[in-house]
């Protein structure tokens, strides 16, 4: 038994510990306010259940950074049962998020009612009822492309299918270049055996590569975009990293041409791609071709799912998650 002021036992308590105060206290988690927009992740290429698994954990990650969101998959290339089309995700967010913006403003009427008649009661008045939230008015839902860089074929096809739903949402930027990127690449280079996991460690990776060369699809804009995140991999690494696009034929073999011109000799091949966007084979080939192995593609890394939130969330107006806070541009 013990008071507040001390244990009766002579055993210590273990009181809580106060909050600290300054720069140094933990943040508070974001989570999604109520009639805040849909979130659709659009997924390009050809659907599989490969990148089905790969949006749905990506997805999952994102509602992790921030709690209450409602998101969803859309497919460039869907059919509309399986993996349904960008349109046909934005009409069931919005049909989904003016269902419960309705209950949510029939519940506060009823809770109203209730506090107005119980006010007439106690006082013998009326009691104002609370403005109603107006949220229903606005944006309805955000389109995050799920793509690493530009790529103007893909975004075209996704814009045209954000337009032609009619549903009133915005299409966010893809979300790269960012450091985040140059980290995932970083790490899909050391599963490979091509790079070493940390540049303090003193151990070396015998495979380790001396020269990089980052791959993009999208032409020159994404190339020029990759190599801004190339530049962050560089300092990474500590070793030559030059883009180069997967989709030019010869575009990979003629820059490993060149950085083997620049002394190089140990080469690999790092998409700077997450996946879906990538035909089949052309990668390996496309390695094959360089004469150089190469790592894997981004794949569902988590640092993707906090992009995917902060980007969402730059676009709805919500205060950023971690990703923006560990050094995102407000876009």
């Amino acid at each position: 038994m013990s008071s507040p002021t001390g244990p009766d036992n002579g055993l210590p308590v273990r009181m809580p510990r106060p909050r600290r105060p300054g720069r140094h206290r933990r943040p508070e988690p974001v989570v999604a306010p109520e009639g805040a927009p849909a979130l659709v992740l659009a997924v390009p290429g050809t659907p599989s259940g490969a990148t089905r698994a790969l949006a749905e954990e990506t997805l999952s990650i994102a509602r992790s950074e921030l709690p209450g969101l409602d998101a969803r998959v859309g497919y460039a290339e869907g059919d509309d049962e399986e993996f349904p089309t960008i349109r046909t995700a934005l009409g069931q967010a919005v049909a989904d998020r003016a269902t419960r913006l309705r209950y949510a403003r029939e519940a506060r009427e009823t809770a109203a009612a209730a506090a107005d008649g119980a006010g007439t009661e106690e006082h013998g008045g009326g009691v104002a009822a609370p403005a109603l939230d107006e949220a229903d008015d606005g944006l309805p839902a955000v389109v995050v492309p799920l793509l690493a860089g530009p790529d103007a074929a893909q975004l075209r096809r996704i814009r045209q299918e954000v337009l032609n739903s009619g549903s009133g949402a915005e299409l966010t930027d893809v979300l790269g270049p960012h450091p985040l990127l140059a980290e995932a690449v970083h790490v899909r280079l050391s599963e490979a055996g091509l790079a070493r996991a940390d540049r303090a460690r003193l151990f070396t990776v015998a495979t380790a590569a001396d020269g990089i060369i980052l791959a993009a699809v999208g032409g020159e804009e994404a190339v020029q975009a990759a190599g801004i995140t190339g530049m962050l991999l560089a300092a990474r690494l500590a070793v030559p990293v030059l883009a180069a696009a997967l989709d030019d034929e010869g575009a990979i073999a003629r820059t490993a041409e060149q950085l083997r011109e620049a002394g190089s000799q140990q080469l690999a091949v790092a998409p700077c791609l997450i996946g879906p966007e990538i035909a089949e084979g052309l990668l390996e080939a496309a390695a094959e071709e360089a004469g150089c192995p190469a790592a894997e593609p981004l794949g569902a890394y988590p640092a993707l799912g906090k992009l995917v939130a902060s980007t969402y969330a730059a676009k709805a107006g919500i205060a950023q998650p971690e990703a923006a806070r560990a050094g995102m541009p407000v876009r």
